[in-house]
């Protein structure tokens, strides 16, 4: 849903469609991001504050695509919470585990590549994340991180190759 298109709508309508809307995606992503349940939520709140700060940017610029810039925000948000030294200290398999069913909305079984995308290098994951988790296109992907869709599609390249290595323990199989 686009609420850029909807006439009349003012920025607080604007705000509660997105948080709406976009709350469980941006809290999934901000959580494999991040590793915590707290953090992640954290995120997500200074998400919509620096939506709603920026809205008239958005408005002026004509975003077409929401979801990307709102994705862009958390992402930006959940990379200066990276920043600080108490990321050090989170053990990623414990944090996976505190997460709300709804949220995970992944098998068990599945929870073992989770975990191996959460220990991806950021540049890794970023792409990953937008690219599987959330839908984007190549263009959409490279749109939120700020980089050449060529560089998105290397960047899948190398985290598939990592997490293939991590899969197969580090051994060529042949087919």
């Amino acid at each position: 849903m686009d609420c850029a298109v909807v006439p009349g709508m003012n920025r607080e309508e604007r705000l509660n469609q997105w948080i709406e809307t976009y709350s469980d995606a941006i809290l999934r992503t901000c959580f494999l991001y991040l590793s915590d349940q707290a953090q992640a939520e954290d995120a997500l709140q200074d998400t919509w504050i620096k939506a709603w700060k920026h809205m008239s940017e958005y408005e002026n610029q004509g975003i077409q695509n929401e979801k990307a810039w709102l994705m862009r925000i958390a992402i930006n948000t959940c990379k200066d919470y990276r920043r600080t030294a108490w990321f050090r200290h989170i053990d990623n398999r414990k944090a996976l585990e505190e997460l709300p069913d709804r949220l995970l909305r992944t098998e068990a079984e599945d929870r073992s590549l989770s975990l191996m995308i959460m220990d991806l290098p950021n540049r890794y994951k970023q792409v990953v994340l937008l690219y599987y988790f959330q839908g984007f296109t190549q263009a959409e992907t490279a749109a939120v991180l700020g980089i050449s869709p060529s560089s998105v599609l290397r960047r899948l390249r190398n985290a598939e190759a990592l997490l293939k290595q991590s899969l197969t323990g580090g051994e060529e199989h042949e087919r």
